[in-house]
This record gives structure tokens, sequence and C-alpha cells, in this order.
């Protein structure tokens, strides 16, 4: 079912030319599913069922294949953990219950190492869209940054896919059904997005009627971690091998979301906190483009090498 203020405007039909990345015609799509929580969880599983039910709707035939980490990867970012020092990656096979007869295969990998694996031949042909969650627990604010269902989605645009990561906020007994449904409804407007595209899409946990509509979100400034000490200056008192603890104190971008009151209206966090469904375009990584930060950087080069006695180009 889809959110009833998606408003009015229906997914625009797909385009006989220039679909997914700009490429030519592709009547079939294959979607590479992901996550970082593992390939246990519930969360891929409604995920999975649902993308099966969209395929099932349409008349092209559309593919599905899942690689997600064998466990729990929550706070992996983008890391691919030390592939330099190995030269293969185990995996096994899994059923996604309610869809058995869908390729389902943990690996030994974080969630970004599973995208590379999926989409880099691992795991047969090359999908057209990369899906990663359902995660349990927002990705709002600067947690984009440590988010391993978010980096799995980057990573998919590093590789030139297009991708969404999808989170719902962490309650017991989580309504996934509210953000497969979300995840659902914008996947046409994912396959029509230019190459390369990312959507980081939170759900507040709501059932779906009872959720208010779909809101595009500002990236907020919330963080995980909102402060970090440690009593009494206890380290500066530690002899050689002895052990301390540093307590932290967590912030607004916490699996079940903290307090929002200082957000605009329209960031990700508070939109969640409203009963909004949150869609952010996010991007990986690339140059600064910020004024005067390449001249700045062109004359630091200049003293640098200059310091160091080597010729300035």
């Amino acid at each position: 079912m889809v959110p009833r203020d998606w408003g009015t405007r229906r997914p625009s039909p797909r385009p006989p030319v220039k679909t997914l990345s700009g490429l030519a015609y592709i009547g079939h799509v294959r979607i590479l599913v992901t996550n970082d929580d593992g390939i246990q969880a519930r969360g891929i599983h409604h995920l999975v069922r649902a993308l099966d039910a969209w395929c099932a709707r349409d008349t092209e035939q559309h593919s599905i294949i899942v690689v997600a980490p064998q466990s729990n990867c929550t706070g992996a970012g983008a890391s691919v953990g030390e592939v330099y020092h190995r030269d293969t990656v185990s995996y096994q096979r899994y059923e996604i219950p309610g869809a058995e007869h869908i390729e389902a295969f943990g690996a030994d990998a974080t969630p970004a190492l599973c995208t590379f694996l999926g989409v880099l031949g691992g795991f047969g042909e090359r999908p057209d869209l990369v899906l990663s969650g359902i995660n349990i627990g927002v990705n709002v604010g600067r947690s984009l940054l440590h988010s391993g269902t978010v980096g799995a989605a980057l990573t998919a645009s590093q590789l030139g896919l297009s991708a969404m990561a999808v989170s719902i906020q962490a309650v017991k007994r989580a309504p996934y059904d509210t953000a497969a449904a979300v995840a659902i409804a914008l996947l046409d407007d994912l396959i029509q997005a230019p190459l390369r595209s990312v959507f980081n899409v939170n759900v507040p946990a709501l059932a779906i009627e009872d959720l208010k509509g779909i809101r595009q979100g500002r990236i907020s400034n919330a963080g995980i971690i909102k402060s970090a000490d440690e009593p009494t200056n206890a380290h500066q008192r530690l002899g050689m091998g002895e052990t301390g603890e540093v307590r932290l104190h967590l912030g607004t971008s916490i699996p079940e979301l903290g307090d929002v009151s200082d957000e605009r209206p329209d960031d990700d966090g508070a939109l969640i906190a409203a009963g909004y469904a949150s869609v952010s375009a996010v991007r990986t990584i690339s140059e600064s483009t910020e004024q005067g930060v390449d001249e700045l950087l062109g004359d630091g080069i200049k003293r640098a090498a200059a310091k160091l006695n080597l010729p300035a180009t």
C-alpha cells in the first residue's frame, strides 16, 4: 500500500530509452539487496518480500539477488575490512522466509564489501540497482557517515549504480512493512533518477495508515555521539598497561531517534518525529568546492614544498 500523502502524482512510466543509469533501454531490472544487520535480520526479509511482490506485478522479468553480511555489521560505514590480507571471501546459501525461490547469500563481509561482491561479478550478472536495508534504527544527520546501510548504497554509487538505503525507527515489533511500502513507492523514481543517485530513506515506527506522508528531508547536524568523558581524569593516573573506561553520551542520531527539538522542521530527524517518512538525496566522496579552498590549498602546497626544498609545481 502506498502512503496516503505520496500525493496524487504517480510515478511516471519508464521511458523507452536511457533508463536506470542512462544506458540503453533495459526491460529487465536486476536488483542487489544487502544490509548491515545481517542476512538473518527481519528487515532484509521484509524488503526482499516486498521487492518480490513488485517484480510479480510488473510485466518485465525482473530479478533479485541477496548478498548480505553473515553477522551484524552495524556502524561499519563504507568499510571493506582487511581485504589486503585475504584472497577470498567465504559465503553461505540462505533462504529468505516467504521468498525461498530468491537466491540469497550470507558473506563474511561488510555491507560495502557485499556490494562490491554483488556488483563486480562475484554472484552472477551485474545488477542495475542496489537496495540496502531495512535497517532497524534511523540513519539521520551525521550518522550517515558511520552507517553500514548507507555505506553500502554509497559504494554502489561509486560503482556506477543508483541505490537506496532504507531504515526504520527502532522500536519493539517495528512495522517493517511500512518502510518496505515506502521503498517500493520510491522505486520507479530511483530507476529513472540520474546515474549514481542515492536515496536515503528513513521511516517512523508507524503503521502505514498512520504515516502522515513522505517529505524531502534535509540532513541535520545531529550526531551519534554527543560527548565523551572520563570521571576525575582517571587516564592521567594510569600506569603503563593499566586500563580505563571512557563514558559515551549519545546524541540524536540513535536507532530509536533522540531529542530533535533543536532541528528545523524539514530536517530528517524532525520529520520522522513528526510522523513523516524522510527521503534525502546523498552522494559519495567528492572534492571540496567551497570558495577559496583551491587557492588556499595551492598556496599551502607551495609553502610545504619550499620547507622541504622540493620543486613547486
